[in-house]
């Protein structure tokens, strides 16, 4: 048999990767591999287990994805997420050429066809991501800001500070002080 890679909406850290894996040992689907956003399995799953598997993520609040556009997105946003949160290295390249190479499409259709569905840019989601990553490394209050600033690939503090009020209607510091209560979960984003 063939294998089959799946996509799964709402995966958004570590954690998540362990709860499908979970899942799919729970119900005894074979894989070769779990990544943010997508599985691939050994085997072609059945209409059967199709829905078992469907229903079992669904309880733990991921949607397996149908269709090309669907997908897509959940690609869009997988890829951010990690990028923003999870990668220890900087892009060489800007978000559009990252997502055009990574993706094989063409900027311009991934911006229009994730704001048609979205209701948001692709640019705005990056912001909001980034302000979110911004949010948990002033929580472990081990960077200043000029190095958060740096980390996040802010051309300046002011820059950074700028959007973080515009995003959270307070200044960094200001959040420091509410220790951070007006934190997302990123699948809320």
């Amino acid at each position: 048999m063939e294998s089959k890679e799946i996509l799964i909406k709402n995966m958004v850290c570590p954690r998540c990767i362990q709860a499908v894996e979970n899942s799919l040992n729970k119900l005894g689907l074979e894989y070769h591999k779990v990544e943010l956003g997508k599985a691939t399995l050994a085997h072609v799953l059945n209409d059967s287990q199709e829905k078992i598997l469907s229903t079992s993520l669904s309880d733990q609040g991921f949607e397996l994805l149908k269709g090309e556009k669907s997908a897509l997105i959940s690609q869009i946003k997988s890829l951010l997420i990690e990028q923003i949160h999870f990668s220890d290295h900087s892009l060489l390249t800007n978000y559009s050429t990252f997502l055009s190479k990574k993706l094989n499409h063409d900027y311009a259709y991934l911006s229009r066809l994730f704001s048609s569905v979205e209701g948001i840019t692709i640019e705005k989601f990056i912001t909001k991501q980034k302000i979110e990553k911004v949010k948990e490394l002033l929580i472990y209050d081990e960077l200043t800001l000029s190095e958060i600033a740096f980390q996040m690939d802010y051309s300046s503090v002011a820059y950074l500070s700028t959007q973080f009020k515009k995003e959270t209607g307070m200044t960094p510091s200001e959040f420091k002080k509410d220790k951070g209560q007006s934190r997302k979960s990123l699948d809320k984003i």
